[in-house]
């Protein structure tokens, strides 16, 4: 990610959006095909839809970044590169919600190709700046937003009418969809599943278009077959996405990082010689979330390096930690197996697999 030289960086609001206009035409990250997108993030920027207080991970714990005491930071926060999300939300010391990347939720919006008069389902509200560029696109009254989290159905709502955009926005798990509102034109998720909820098909139709964040590591665009039986695509961009709040869609709530680790004392340390940036290469992400679809990876970076803490969501976990003195591991559980063991570059699925037909 390029930084942005704070002697000639933006002063103002408008200045940095344009400045964010500028690196994603310089970028090509602009798409041709949707040449909507671009007008409505003018007409819509996204510093409108931010909350007041955002959050940076500085190498060791998350800081605040509040718009009234360092508004430059915010904004630059929100308009410095096309690929950085805006952490809005904590939970547990853990990011719990966000306002994606620009090219993210252009590349999504994409995807998903609304039209005027389409109706839309959106699952996930967030912040409400997805669901009012869809408004935008769609028109008044026909785009339907669900969110888990009250007080951000709230929000959220808030913003679209400061905005003058007539959305309904309900509060509530959005696995079941809005069967009162089916059938939908266009079904699009704003948070990663580990498997497409079958409502969300069903209420689509016949040849209506889903785009979803799957595995936290891409999204899928499908196409709904005129039976509503099946739904086929392909996965599209890698990036990251929050995961499912309910659990609902991995068959339960997931264990997370602390909480395993509580419960599975470590065993010796031992240095290695593996890199822990490797673990933040797309594909081999990929390859991985194809292979080891229980495992989870995260990683941050400081003075030091790269340091990671993966965990498979249930009962062992292992940290690679950047030091001035080398890469020491750590891990407790239960032995793994030589499936499990795979170690990051190792052969996996050829990379094709991530242009494979999806069926759900």
């Amino acid at each position: 990610m390029t930084a942005v030289d704070s002697t000639t960086s933006p002063s103002t609001a408008e200045a940095w959006r344009q400045h964010l206009d500028a690196e994603m035409a310089r970028t090509g990250q602009w798409p041709e095909r949707s040449p909507w997108i671009r007008p409505a993030v003018a007409a819509l920027p996204r510093d409108r839809f931010a909350p007041a207080r955002l959050w940076d991970w500085d190498g060791h714990a998350w800081q605040p970044v509040d718009r009234d005491t360092d508004p430059a930071r915010w904004l630059e926060h929100l308009f410095g590169h096309p690929s950085r999300p805006a952490v809005t939300e904590l939970a547990g010391n853990l990011p719990s919600s966000s306002l994606s990347a620009p090219a993210v939720v252009v590349d999504m919006l994409d995807s998903l190709l609304p039209e005027p008069g389409h109706r839309v389902l959106e699952l996930g509200t967030g912040t409400a700046w997805n669901a009012a560029l869809l408004a935008h696109r769609a028109g008044p009254g026909l785009v339907t937003s669900i969110e888990v989290d009250p007080r951000l159905a709230a929000a959220g709502a808030s913003r679209l009418r400061a905005a003058g955009l007539d959305v309904h926005v309900r509060a509530g798990d959005g696995t079941a969809g809005l069967p009162a509102g089916a059938p939908y034109d266009r079904v699009i998720a704003t948070y990663a599943v580990e498997r497409i909820p079958w409502p969300w098909i069903e209420q689509s139709a016949p040849g209506g278009r889903l785009v979803v964040p799957w595995g936290r590591l891409g999204h899928v665009a499908l196409t709904v077959a005129e039976d509503r039986g099946s739904a086929t695509g392909w996965l599209q961009g890698l990036a990251r996405f929050m995961p499912d709040r309910t659990g609902a869609t991995a068959g339960g709530p997931e264990r997370g990082f602390t909480e395993i680790r509580r419960s599975a004392p470590p065993g010796p340390e031992r240095r290695t010689e593996r890199d822990p940036a490797e673990l933040r290469d797309w594909d081999l992400l990929f390859h991985l979330r194809v292979v080891l679809p229980e495992v989870r990876v995260e990683t941050a970076a400081d003075a030091d390096g790269v340091s990671a803490w993966i965990h498979d969501g249930a009962s062992s976990w292992a940290t690679l930690s950047s030091t001035p003195d080398g890469v020491f591991v750590h891990q407790g559980g239960p032995a793994a197996s030589p499936r499990r063991s795979a170690r990051p570059g190792t052969s996996g699925p050829a990379s094709a697999a991530r242009r494979s037909t999806t069926t759900a």
